[in-house]
């Protein structure tokens, strides 16, 4: 892998993770393109963590505060509006953790296929489009209840099917429960911290193991760009859905799936 490589792939990971568009679609698409080379695990593992580090950024202020009244509420300091969203995170990661470990091989092999791909992004984008539409509201993230909770948990454990989108998929299930967008995405994002750390240090373990494929200097670059593009998508990302909405998004979904399976066909 030579720079220019590992910043590409760094900037569709950095583009996408956090958008309703699946940046696992993305990758793997990008990764036919140069001849699967994101396919090492190391490389995957450090754009990830780029991710990781964006997102808990950009959420520093909330993060901490959850965090602290959280252990505040263990402590028996009684319970607050950022202690129980506290609680809604981790149970919300649940679902999709467990699942993700029960159907961690299928995942990664036998859905890696285009059809499935192809027809996710189609699917699940016309679906994120439909909740946009009928389903969205007023409420934010500190009226969820525990149903609403493992609803959008149960959610996020879809995303092992390539295509889908993680984020796409958990806008999807809060906007049809009456979130409104913003409030989707930011719930969306927090609940992406302890799946993507989870899945950091599991993978970081199995690279420790098996050796590094990609030399530090690419590695390096891949983890900086990463964090610095998911870091404006972020921002940007949230601006636009207040002004414009989903809908460009399911569009864009659509015609990626058709593409891909005009490909295959």
């Amino acid at each position: 892998m030579d720079y220019i490589t590992a910043i590409i792939l760094a900037l569709v990971q950095g583009f996408t993770e956090f958008l309703p568009v699946s940046s696992q679609a993305h990758l793997v698409l990008a990764g036919e393109w140069f001849g699967e080379v994101y396919q090492g695990l190391d490389f995957d593992v450090i754009l990830h963590a780029g991710s990781l580090v964006a997102v808990v950024y950009y959420f520093r202020k909330e993060i901490f505060t959850m965090l602290r009244d959280w252990a505040g509420s263990l402590a028996g300091k009684g319970t607050t509006k950022d202690s129980k969203l506290g609680w809604w995170v981790i149970i919300g990661t649940l679902p999709a953790g467990i699942l993700g470990i029960v159907f961690k091989d299928l995942a990664e092999n036998e859905f890696r296929s285009l059809w499935i791909m192809g027809g996710s992004l189609i699917v699940f984008g016309l679906l994120l489009g439909l909740a946009d539409f009928k389903g969205r509201g007023n409420r934010d993230e500190y009226s969820l209840s525990l149903k609403d909770v493992l609803i959008i948990g149960f959610a996020q454990a879809l995303a092992l099917v390539p295509g889908t989108s993680r984020s796409g998929i958990t806008m999807t299930a809060a906007l049809f429960l009456g979130m409104s967008r913003e409030a989707a995405a930011r719930f969306s994002f927090l609940l992406s911290v302890p799946i993507i750390a989870a899945a950091s240090l599991l993978y970081t373990i199995e690279v420790l193991r098996n050796g590094t494929t990609a030399g530090w200097g690419e590695l390096a670059v891949g983890f900086v760009v990463s964090a610095l593009s998911t870091y404006a998508c972020i921002h940007y990302f949230l601006a636009f859905i207040k002004r414009v909405g989903m809908q460009p998004f399911v569009l864009y979904r659509v015609i990626l799936g058709l593409l891909i399976l005009s490909v295959v066909w």
